[in-house]
């Protein structure tokens, strides 16, 4: 059994729509989903606004790579356009492996190119250690710390002040 921390953001079409569709895909592994939050974009500001979430993920059989999998298969349905020109740019659904535990809750971690754990760049980005915090608060990301503490760090204090948080959106799952 894994579990996961996964990222959903979308900036382009319906993103409400697209954050749901990728709770869909994930079907009955998603425990938790977080509040969804508007936020800036980051890494490439000429581009819309963000909605971002975090969902918890588990599953008796999935392995760190079916998590990665499943990511890709709902990128796919929501018909997500690679830009290699613009690595940050904007999609119609973006979903990251943040982190991922084994049947024992250890952290995996990996440095294969293809999926790298814990994300190389979750301590760099409020938009994933905020809304993991609203549903995970002791959780930690491995090889950083408390996500409480990172949250805190002044470089994301302006990042996280700049995320609204979107209650009226709320991603429901099947328990």
């Amino acid at each position: 059994m894994t579990r996961a921390v996964l990222s959903l953001g979308s900036n382009l079409g319906d993103r409400e729509g697209h954050l749901r569709l990728a709770v869909r895909v994930l079907g009955r592994a998603v425990e938790r989903a977080s509040v969804v939050y508007e936020t800036p974009p980051w890494g490439d500001a000429g581009q819309p606004a963000y909605l971002n979430a975090v969902v918890l993920v588990s599953d008796p059989e999935a392995s760190p790579h079916d998590w990665l999998e499943r990511a890709r298969a709902a990128e796919t349905e929501a018909e997500r356009v690679r830009d290699p020109e613009r690595r940050f740019g904007p999609r119609t659904l973006d979903v990251d492996v943040i982190a991922v535990c084994d049947a024992d809750g250890r952290p995996v971690l990996s440095d294969d190119p293809e999926l790298t754990l814990p994300h190389p760049r979750a301590h760099l980005r409020a938009f994933v250690l905020r809304p993991w915090h609203d549903i995970e608060p002791a959780a930690e990301l491995p090889g950083h710390g408390p996500i409480a503490r990172l949250l805190a760090a002044p470089g994301l204090a302006g990042d996280v002040a700049a995320m609204t948080p979107r209650p009226d959106l709320a991603l429901e799952f099947t328990e």
